[in-house]
Parts: C-alpha cells; sequence; structure tokens
C-alpha cells in the first residue's frame, strides 16, 4: 500500500484567530498521524513578527505580508502578495481566513489558481459567490464552508441529501447584550461589545456578533450556499451555543448539528474533506445541560431584517450592507457614532438604488466603494 502523500495548505490570514487555530489543528493531527498535513503557505497582512514566528511550525513554507517588506524572509509582500502566493505555491487546499472585504479577491485567485477553497471569510459569499461558485465549478474545485453554523449545514444536507430537506436554520448565542434595555444599549462602549459570552473572535466580528450583524451576514451566506430562499431559512437565538444548525426534512423532523462550540471542529471538517476528520475538538455531553431556544427580537436586532431586506434587494444590496456594517463599525470603534447607530448608517445606505446582479470583480469593488462613501456621509451628519 502506498502511502498517503501529505494534503498541502496555504493558510491565509495565519496570525489571525482562525489561522492560529489552524495551525493547532495541523499539528495535533500530524502528531496523530505524522504527514497528514503540511503547510505550504501563509499570509499575512501586516503582522511580520508573529508570521515569521509561526513559520517555525511550517518549514519551507512560502510567506507573503500584504503590507510592504523587505525582510529576505518574506517571499512575496506589497498589495499583490496573496495573489503572487496563490500563483507560485502548489497545494490543495487554501483555507481564507481574511478579515472583511479583502478576502473576496483572495477567495478568487485560490480558486483561480485550482486549489480547493475552505472558507472562513463570509464577505467573499456575500459580496460575490455567484462568481465565485461559477469559478469552482469550471475548476472542478469545492468551497467548504468554515463558519461553525455554515459547516454544520454542510455536514448535514451532505449526509441526509438536499433533496430530502424542506427548510434550514442556524443559531446565535445572542451576543453579550441580550437581557439589556433599549435604552442600555445607547451607552455600549466598544470595549463593552467585544467581550462575547462564548467564542473567542477578532473586534470587529464580536461587534457584528453583539448587533447580530454577523448573523445577518450568516443568512445571506446560507441563502447562497445551499440555494434555499431566505423564507426557507430561520434564525433562533439559542444562549448556549451548543446546537450551531439545523435541518428540517420533508417528513417535519428537525435534525439538529450539536457540538462543543470550538472553532478548530469545522476548521478540522473542511481540511480533511471528503474524509471524516477524526477529532474530538466538538465533544460534549448533554447530560445535564439545558438548551434554550427563542425568536431573535427585530427591535432588539434591527440588522437581522436589514440583511433580509438586502437579500431581496439582490447582490448589490448584500454588497451594500457588508459595506456598511464595515464602516459604520469602524466608526463606532473610533467614537464617532454610538452603537445604536450602526443599524441606522446600514439602512440609510440600503435605501439607495442597487443593482440586482453584480457581473465581475471589478463591479463587486465598484459597488463596494460606492456604499462605503454613502456610508461615511452618513455618519459624518449623525450628532453623537
Amino acid at each position: 500500500m502506498m502511502d498517503r502523500k501529505p494534503k498541502k495548505i496555504i493558510i491565509l490570514g495565519a496570525t489571525g484567530t482562525i489561522g492560529i487555530q489552524t495551525l493547532d489543528c495541523v499539528r495535533q493531527a500530524n502528531s496523530v498521524a505524522p504527514d497528514s498535513f503540511k503547510i505550504v503557505g501563509m499570509c499575512a497582512h501586516s503582522n511580520e513578527q508573529k508570521l515569521l514566528e509561526y513559520a517555525g511550525f511550517a518549514a519551507g513554507a512560502k510567506l507573503a505580508l500584504a503590507e510592504k517588506s523587505e525582510n529576505e524572509h518574506i517571499h512575496f509582500s506589497g498589495k499583490d502578495a496573496i495573489r503572487l502566493l496563490l500563483e507560485n505555491t502548489e497545494a490543495d487546499i487554501v483555507l481564507n481566513g481574511i478579515a472583511g472585504a479583502a478576502g473576496l479577491e483572495a477567495s478568487w485567485h485560490a480558486l483561480r489558481t485550482g486549489k480547493h477553497l475552505a472558507l472562513a471569510n463570509k464577505e467573499s459569499v456575500v459580496m460575490g459567490y455567484r462568481l465565485l461558485a461559477q469559478l469552482a465549478e469550471s475548476n472542478n474545485r469545492m468551497i467548504i464552508p468554515v463558519d461553525s453554523e455554515h459547516s454544520a449545514l454542510f455536514q448535514l444536507i451532505a449526509r441526509i441529501g438536499r433533496s430530502d430537506i424542506a427548510s434550514i436554520g442556524i443559531t446565535a448565542s445572542g451576543g453579550p447584550f441580550l437581557k439589556k434595555s433599549l435604552s442600555e444599549l445607547e451607552t455600549i462602549t466598544p470595549d463593552q461589545a467585544v467581550c462575547h459570552p462564548v467564542w473567542n473572535m477578532g473586534r470587529k466580528i464580536s461587534i457584528d456578533s453583539a448587533t447580530l450583524a454577523n448573523k445577518g451576514l450568516e443568512l445571506i451566506e446560507a441563502v447562497r450556499l445551499f440555494g434555499f430562499s431566505q423564507d426557507k431559512v430561520r434564525i433562533l437565538i439559542h444562549p448556549q451555543s451548543l446546537v450551531h444548525a439545523f435541518v428540517q426534512t420533508r417528513d417535519s423532523v428537525l435534525w439538529p448539528h450539536v457540538s462543543f462550540p470550538d472553532m478548530r471542529l469545522p476548521i478540522a471538517i473542511a481540511l480533511n474533506w471528503p474524509q471524516k476528520a477524526d477529532v474530538s475538538y466538538g465533544m460534549v455531553d448533554l447530560a445535564g445541560k439545558t438548551l434554550s431556544f427563542e425568536n431573535p427580537d427585530d427591535n432588539r436586532f434591527p440588522m437581522l431584517k436589514l440583511a433580509r431586506t438586502a437579500l431581496d434587494i439582490g447582490e448589490g444590496g448584500t454588497i451594500a450592507y457588508n459595506a456598511a456594517d464595515e464602516v459604520a463599525v469602524h466608526a463606532f470603534e473610533a467614537g464617532l457614532i454610538r452603537f445604536t447607530h450602526i443599524p441606522g448608517v446600514t439602512e440609510q445606505v440600503l435605501s439607495a438604488s442597487w443593482p440586482r446582479q453584480a457581473d465581475s470583480l471589478e463591479h463587486i469593488q465598484e459597488i463596494d466603494g460606492r456604499a462605503r462613501e454613502s456610508a461615511k456621509r452618513f455618519i459624518q451628519e449623525i450628532e453623537c
């Protein structure tokens, strides 16, 4: 019997939360079954020191930095670093853990260069999934979601079969302010907003989880990734974060995906696919656990309703929703607006006219830029 060759991986966003957890998954997998995986490329945005430090766990990996670098150990740097890394590195799969809209172009180049895509960058789906899906199909490559909710749906649908499923759903913890009064939300600070009760994430995604904009983005993702109309996608508040997603089959049976909240589980599932991941990260004992679920309150979480509005508008609407939220969150962190202004900025941006379809990366970037400028204008008019 021939030895199995290690699966070659490129990690984009290697110094972020997802990248660090991917490194941990690879180290643990190789400690159990040596040479299961080989990291052949790593990229970071600006943290050169950490990138070089983590490269010590990936001997021979090519390194890229999105900011300009003169370090001899950095193989590619500057605005074209990610593209050059992907074009000049042979790999089986790319783990895209880049945060924000910048991840879309990286996803495009990963698929264009013939690699499978393990996708933790939700903006790639929200902004340009149709184009990415076409590229994946033409190159016979897969897009495997790494978000915990969409990884759960991906597994449930693969096991049950798309044709037998009538509707799908994802859960939200409700963030740190689930029980606060609406008046209390007026005085929330950025440091309070990033204190997520369950997940350890970056600042932007933590603030999005507090407004439930993150769940709005995940609603859009679910519709795009799995081809269900938005009226067939339900969201439930589930503070315990043990049930990540569920599907209802045509016989009305509800099938939940239950696991401990650990991002290493969806990462390991994506890296191993189509083989089953032999890991214990998500192991949970339900004995003694009480699980609760409730419908989200649109008054407390207007970003969810706005995500559905964006879906009704079309691809331009979802691009604008993401752009407006990114600009508003940045303004909130800078002290320019209050926490409760984030939905208002997003709603005003969505009230403009946006195209039903975006037919190229350039068109997506044009819509994104227009939405960001619109959000900045609205923010300038706000008096805190």
